[in-house]
């Protein structure tokens, strides 16, 4: 039995503090708001971005998984105090460094994405995420810390209810079998990462020094269109079939004026517009984890939503 320390409670964080709980490890989460105790799990009410009280949460701890999620907003002001604090955590307890990344730093790009690509983001949001590796790489280089970076595509699943094309904005939509609306070309093939494949991933990771000092996407299933994960989600449903219509550059150049997310957005819009593929065979060729076949995906995923219908609306 082990101490891991999980930074944030959102849906990646949350799912992993309950995986690792669940593997009989003790789990510490760290949030600004706190909450109630768990079985396996201590809340702790702190702000992360305070070097000594994270220290002093990760104290005994074999890994520090940050999967802490900030709004689009607040990534140039708060992501870089965060992460100074969590390789300061890391570096004064010794603890593995896991990071939850993104695919966002390597911008867009031509054929499948793997990790051996340049990070050549040009958007402020994708060079950020790329210096923030960077800058934990450097310090895993110089014998400093021990680092390792998980990347997924969108995800989705249970749990999963902002964000994506397949969480808040389609799916209380198509169980109803209404229309689905989606940002960007609804027949480009897009990878879609499923939560608790998410967690598996970090959690086998914080224990394989094979991982660390470097970046891993995760096993992810082969691509799929927006208009074909709808098909399947609703055909899951029972309210198929769904229309999926794009909607219009013009109306999201309206909404934007008052609506902060899609304001940001706009950087990361080619993800939608152009296959967005991400390659995981490097993961695969070395670890565990493998991708839930999509059929489970989909089967837990709409069981998920529809028991939260009643309070959804």
């Amino acid at each position: 039995m082990s101490v891991h320390v999980v930074i944030g409670f959102g849906p990646a964080g949350a799912a992993t503090a309950r995986l690792l709980a669940q593997q009989g490890h003790v789990v510490r989460v760290v949030t600004r708001s706190g909450r109630p105790p768990e079985p396996g799990i201590e809340h702790l009410a702190w702000d992360a971005a305070d070097s000594e009280r994270l220290t002093e949460a990760a104290r005994g701890a074999v890994a520090i998984h940050n999967c802490a999620g900030l709004p689009y907003h607040r990534w140039a002001s708060d992501w870089p105090p965060l992460a100074a604090s969590v390789c300061a955590a890391a570096e004064a307890t010794e603890a593995v460094l896991v990071m939850l990344g993104n695919l966002y730093g390597y911008g867009p790009v031509d054929g499948p994405l793997t990790e051996d690509l340049p990070l050549a983001a040009t958007g402020p949001k994708g060079r950020l995420r790329a210096a923030l590796w960077e800058r934990a790489r450097t310090l895993h280089e110089q014998g400093r810390i021990r680092a390792v970076e998980v990347r997924p595509s969108d995800f989705f699943g249970p749990g999963v209810t902002d964000g994506g094309h397949l969480a808040a904005r389609a799916m209380p939509r198509l169980l109803h079998g209404k229309p689905v609306a989606t940002l960007g070309d609804p027949d480009a093939p897009h990878s879609w990462t499923y939560l608790p494949d998410v967690a598996r991933a970090l959690v086998e990771v914080a224990g394989d020094a094979r991982a660390w000092g470097r970046a891993w996407h995760v096993p992810t299933q082969p691509a799929l269109s927006v208009r074909q994960m709808v098909d399947r989600l609703a055909a899951e449903a029972g309210t198929g079939p769904v229309t999926v219509r794009r909607l219009s550059p013009a109306l999201l150049g309206v909404a934007s004026v008052f609506s902060p997310l899609l304001r940001e957005l706009k950087e990361v819009r080619y993800q939608f517009d152009r296959p967005f593929v991400a390659d995981a065979s490097a993961y695969e060729a070395t670890f565990a984890v493998r991708a839930t076949p999509l059929d489970e995906q989909v089967k837990a995923t709409v069981a998920w939503w529809r028991e939260r219908q009643p309070t959804t609306g």
